[in-house]
């Protein structure tokens, strides 16, 4: 299933209260909003937590969603905030342990786990979670939504709220910091 099985019809029953159509959105929709949570906090508690959010705030959000956007669009809008709105929150709550504790920042630094456990896959995973966290946070949410989510810098424009020309400077900029990242200049 995918995010074009959630048809108008599904969205307006769960609007209006009904809870296994719902469940019919957060099956279908679920993994997608993990992935790209994932991708934005580079944790995997922190992502599992985010998609949690992000179902609460579209159950709440639906009644007012007027179809202006595509649910796709609507719903990488809110998992991209939630996703921004939690980084920032986990950057403070680490800013905060390091001023009390600067021995302890070796320790906070988490590595991320993949869902698969293939050893090549996990090492493939760091390095491009690595390599992704050298990107400032603009140019990493875009890279992440061209290049893992398979957005269009349309849909990409949409979901963060940006001009077109805005996303493309982004996504230059990203691919040329992640060449240096990688030595090959």
């Amino acid at each position: 299933m995918n995010l074009s099985d959630v048809s108008k019809d599904l969205l307006l029953k769960t609007a209006s209260g009904d809870m296994p159509a719902f469940a019919e959105i957060y099956k279908i929709s679920a993994r997608f909003v993990y992935s790209v949570t994932l991708r934005i906090l580079g944790s995997r508690e922190e992502a599992q937590e985010t998609t949690q959010e992000v179902f609460l705030k579209v159950h709440r959000s639906l009644r007012d969603f007027k179809f202006r956007s595509s649910f796709k669009t609507w719903l990488y809008r809110i998992a991209v905030n939630a996703a921004l709105n939690s980084r920032k929150k986990m950057q403070a709550d680490r800013a905060r342990q390091i001023r009390y504790n600067e021995n302890q920042l070796a320790g906070e630094v988490n590595a991320v786990e993949t869902l698969d456990n293939g050893l090549d896959q996990n090492r493939q995973t760091e390095k491009i979670n690595e390599l992704l966290s050298g990107l400032g946070e603009e140019q990493r949410v875009c890279l992440v939504l061209r290049e893992m989510q398979g957005l269009s810098y349309q849909e990409i424009a949409q979901t963060l709220n940006i001009n077109i020309n805005t996303v493309r400077s982004r996504l230059k900029r990203a691919r040329e910091s992640l060449l240096k990242q990688g030595g090959y200049k």
